[in-house]
């Protein structure tokens, strides 16, 4: 499967409905650990509060392909060397077509070519296989098992991983 072609850009405040809007997903909800039964208003609100005044260490940037708003990436840290990775594909509709893989990467060339980070560390419930997948498949290697949790209602915990500048894997160049 050809992977998606993906834009990272800032939030803008417009971008508040579209997040928003996923809050009435419920199988994003309980995929994400997004609280159930949220009043739009209030996600509006949120969402609103949250591009126009981020906290210091996060950096979120949107998600798009096509022009449409296909999830977001955090980056987020204290440390102007390392931050964590993270990544959502929302609505839960638009899963299983490549589109998270395709996001994680963008997130890691941003952190990378961008940011000019040394590393990145992310962290995957282990019973969530695709996004544990889609950390492997970016070069992210184990360094540990995280705290306990629960998805889908059932225990499972975090998986820990890492990738360091000199060990990203560089796409393939043309012949």
């Amino acid at each position: 499967m050809q992977q998606p072609f993906i834009q990272l850009r800032p939030m803008h405040g417009t971008d508040a409905e579209t997040f928003a809007s996923w809050a009435s997903d419920e199988r994003f909800c309980e995929h994400a650990g997004w609280r159930l039964g949220a009043e739009p208003a209030e996600m509006l609100a949120f969402w609103a509060e949250l591009i126009a005044d981020p906290p210091a260490e996060l950096l979120r940037l949107t998600a798009t392909s096509g022009g449409e708003i296909i999830g977001y990436v955090d980056l987020h840290g204290p440390r102007a060397e390392e931050r964590e990775l993270g990544y959502v594909v929302g609505p839960s509709n638009r899963w299983g077509r490549g589109l998270g893989s395709a996001i994680a990467a963008a997130g890691v060339a941003h952190a990378f070519d961008v940011l000019h980070l040394d590393s990145i560390w992310a962290e995957a419930l282990a019973a969530n296989a695709p996004s544990v997948q889609i950390l492997r498949s970016l070069g992210m290697q184990e360094t540990g098992i995280g705290s306990d949790e629960t998805f889908l209602r059932e225990p499972t915990h975090y998986i820990q991983f890492r990738l360091d500048r000199h060990d990203r894997m560089l796409p393939a160049t043309p012949a």
